[in-house]
């Protein structure tokens, strides 16, 4: 059996190979089955958007108990893979919160510091290192900066600058890669790899955003979508649900996946 600790080192591994990573973001058991099933999933990252609103929470409002509940149950359907969980901010301790996400079975995270001091998420990150040291999980965080997201109207250059100077400050403390969310194009991508580091950018497909193949072309370590996944899933339901309203009948290639 693979244990935690190869399984944190597999997921750093992953993020460090030449091939982006592509996770495609689950929220509960049975969304994990479904992609875990497939050949070309390597690991298994949640999103925190969609299991706060699998609960009827605002994102980032969920309490941390009904996260590791559901991180959890996302674990035990992933079976060998490698399992990263969303703990939004770190719930007000993130390295307590880190150390009871191992304790459910979780090799990695993302946590965002909505540009929080610069200071102040650095010893987040320290204290997470510090969790997994004292776990004996070699913890994958992927750190989270909302240089761009939070960015307000500053200008993009500016943006860019403050994502560099964080994410090499998050490495530095310990993290694994820096996320980035935004719809990065291949400008300020560039830009933010060469400032940051080739294979310790991670980001979100959005609308709007790159390839995947795109990423990896500029040097990118990870691409996640977040809650898109399951808004799709959700406009596929309700969808058949107008159709069936319609006198509609459900399609003969639907597959047996729960």
């Amino acid at each position: 059996m693979t244990t935690q600790a190869s399984k944190a080192q597999r997921l750093s591994e992953l993020h460090a190979a030449p091939e982006i990573l592509r996770v495609v973001n689950v929220w509960d058991a049975i969304s994990t089955k479904a992609v875990a099933a497939l050949p070309e999933t390597r690991a298994i990252a949640t999103a925190g958007h969609s299991i706060a609103a699998t609960f009827g929470y605002a994102d980032g409002e969920i309490p941390l108990e009904l996260t590791l509940d559901m991180v959890g149950r996302i674990v035990e359907a992933a079976g060998e893979l490698p399992v990263s969980a969303d703990l939004d901010a770190g719930y007000g301790d993130a390295g307590e919160s880190v150390r009871r996400v191992i304790g459910v079975g979780a090799v990695g995270a993302n946590i965002e510091d909505r540009l929080r001091p610069l200071s102040e998420f650095v010893s987040e990150i320290e204290a997470v290192v510090a969790a997994g040291a004292v776990e004996g999980v070699p913890f994958a965080l992927n750190a989270r900066t909302d240089a761009f997201v939070r960015a307000g109207g500053r200008p993009l250059e500016e943006s860019i600058a403050d994502a560099i100077e964080r994410g090499r400050a998050y490495l530095a403390a310990g993290a694994d890669v820096v996320f980035v969310p935004g719809v990065l194009d291949a400008d300020t991508t560039r830009k933010l790899v060469e400032g940051i580091g080739e294979r310790k950018i991670s980001v979100i497909g959005l609308p709007g955003a790159l390839t995947a193949r795109e990423y990896e072309d500029l040097g990118v370590a990870r691409i996640s979508y977040g809650p898109m996944t399951q808004r799709v899933a959700l406009t596929a339901y309700q969808d058949l649900a107008i159709d069936l309203y319609r006198d509609g009948a459900i399609p003969a290639s639907v597959r047996e996946l729960n």
